[in-house]
């Protein structure tokens, strides 16, 4: 019951509450909101939202003016032992004068009394089944378009499963949802794969079923301080309100893509029903709001991975490994108020990151001219780059003729492509008979080299294979995505100390644990590389 009692934005949608405008922000994640009803507006300010999931939640709203001064909500959830959930919740006015008495007594006595125990019953049947299918809410000839964009995806060679989910989901799924759709989440409901429910969406956008987005997150709170349609429009650095930090963009660690249905096809509704509740932050554990000096003792049930306490907008924070039931404290030892959070650190596990979609083949198909804006390097954290060259490809020239080496070569580069694509790389560049690729994963690389190999031996063509992992820069080069650094330079080296007949790997790669896996033959490498002075650790694999 939790995701659906604690999503408060939906809730409110779902209970007739109207949208919410923001009219401001204050330390702390205070807000001063309005909404209107009936053409009336009515203002507050409200307190940060505190909670203890899955258990607990409330937040107070103080009212400036009218027949209300004070309204808090607190809902608590507790486990039963026939396996249901016992859910409370609690709506308490303070009225400013009897009008106030006598609204809160019809409006939350009775009219939403009424709602929510109707909602709260369609969330109990949710929580035990899947989504029901909303009536289709398609745009003026959106069915034709979701048909046919259907048939095209199939054609493309997309699974025709998942084909069919996007199209129910686009056509009948629910509106919040469908206004930030995140690949990952959709393939654990699909029960398919990350790489293959990314690149569905992908083809989706090209032919306009769906619009793809970049977010950038912030690095606290990890919600969108901004929101760009292409690479090209995004901001170095913008300002989170919530937290009042800058956020600078890192293609890697801050930039997440999301998808939308394209407006042809379904007009979502954007609107805000409520901008501070526990599952518009589903990293954090617990949040509470803590006085000068304070301390709370919470006692939570954690899952297995790495958590840290800190307070909005701070960096850092006191980190700790924890599973199962765990005694926390929060501690505020300043002289000022401090919204304390205990947060999970593995928040990318469910992000599809700018690094991750930028570094596949499908992506650089199908968006050739999605570029950073010029002269603006972004970082994109690790990446694994690969190079290949064609040994004594000049020679072979001279002894089979231009024409017929040519047809060779360019033979060889669909196999290299191929090779990298079906391991989730992408070919960045194309240098003569030579290719610069990138990975997410060193494996990846590993095993895509070692496949061109056997693919390219015979032709008769023998091709070098070099790979190092570490941090890169991503930059617009000659109009296309290009990635530059220490890391590049380095694999662009250790090309050339390849045979054909092995891939020559920086020790960084040869330590990562999907690389042991691989259980590869392994030589080391004594080498001195042109702008390296430092000792380096090289292998060749076989």
């Amino acid at each position: 019951m939790w995701p659906l009692v604690a999503d408060t934005d939906r809730f409110n949608r779902d209970t007739g509450v109207p949208p919410v405008e923001v009219l401001g922000t204050e330390a702390n994640a205070r807000r001063r909101l309005r909404l209107r009803r009936l053409g009336v507006p009515i203002e507050w300010e409200e307190e940060p939202f505190e909670w203890v999931r899955p258990h607990r939640f409330g937040v107070v709203r103080r009212y400036a003016r009218g027949p209300i001064v004070e309204l808090r909500v607190e809902a608590r959830l507790e486990e039963r032992d026939d396996a249901g959930t016992s859910l409370d919740y609690d709506v308490r006015v303070r009225p400013r004068n009897l009008l106030g008495l006598l609204a809160a007594a019809v409006q939350i006595g009775l009219v939403s009394r009424s709602r929510f125990a109707r909602t709260f019953r369609t969330y109990d049947s949710l929580a035990t089944t899947s989504e029901p299918a909303q009536p289709a809410r398609l745009a003026s000839g959106g069915g034709d378009r979701l048909r046919r964009g259907g048939e095209k995806l199939r054609e493309q060679g997309v699974d025709p499963r998942l084909v069919a989910a996007l199209v129910v989901l686009l056509e009948r799924g629910d509106e919040q949802a469908l206004a930030r759709l995140r690949p990952y989440e959709l393939a654990d409901a699909w029960q398919a794969g990350r790489r293959e429910s990314l690149e569905l969406l992908l083809h989706s956008t090209r032919i306009g079923l769906t619009e793809l987005r970049w977010e950038l997150l912030c690095p606290s709170c990890r919600g969108p301080a901004a929101t760009v349609g292409s690479l090209r429009d995004l901001d170095t650095g913008v300002h989170c309100e919530t937290c009042g930090i800058d956020v600078s963009a890192d293609l890697d660690r801050s930039v997440e893509v999301t998808f939308t249905p394209s407006p042809s096809v379904r007009a979502v509704d954007r609107r805000e029903f409520c901008v501070g509740g526990p599952q518009l932050s589903p990293h954090v554990v617990a949040q509470q709001l803590l006085g000068p000096a304070e301390e709370r003792r919470l006692t939570v049930r954690l899952r297995p991975g790495t958590y840290r306490v800190r307070a909005l907008g701070e960096a850092g924070g006191d980190v700790f490994e924890a599973t199962g039931e765990t005694v926390v404290t929060l501690a505020n030892d300043s002289e000022s108020e401090r919204l304390l959070r205990l947060e999970r650190t593995e928040w990318r596990d469910r992000a599809a990151t700018a690094a991750e979609v930028t570094s596949l083949q499908a992506f650089r198909d199908l968006f050739s001219t999605e570029v950073l804006r010029p002269g603006e390097p972004v970082s994109v954290g690790t990446l694994t780059v690969l190079f290949t060259d064609l040994r004594d490809s000049t020679r072979f020239y001279r002894e089979v003729g231009d024409a017929p080496a040519f047809g060779s070569v360019m033979q060889h580069l669909d196999v290299l492509r191929e090779a990298v694509a079906s391991e989730g790389g992408a070919v960045v560049k194309a240098m003569g008979d030579a290719i610069m690729a990138v990975f997410t994963h060193p494996a990846a690389a590993v095993r895509a080299g070692l496949a061109a190999q056997r693919a390219v031996a015979g032709r008769p063509l023998e091709l070098k294979v070099g790979v190092h992992t570490g941090p890169c820069i991503a930059i617009t080069q000659n109009g296309a995505l290009d990635y530059f650094g220490s890391t590049v330079n380095l694999a662009a080296r250790l090309v050339s100390l390849s045979t054909g007949a092995d891939v020559v790997v920086s020790g960084e790669v040869l330590a990562d644990p999907e690389v042991e896996e691989l259980a590869l033959r392994r030589e080391p490498l004594a080498a001195t590389l042109k702008g390296f002075e430092e000792s380096l650790e090289l292998w060749r694999v076989r």
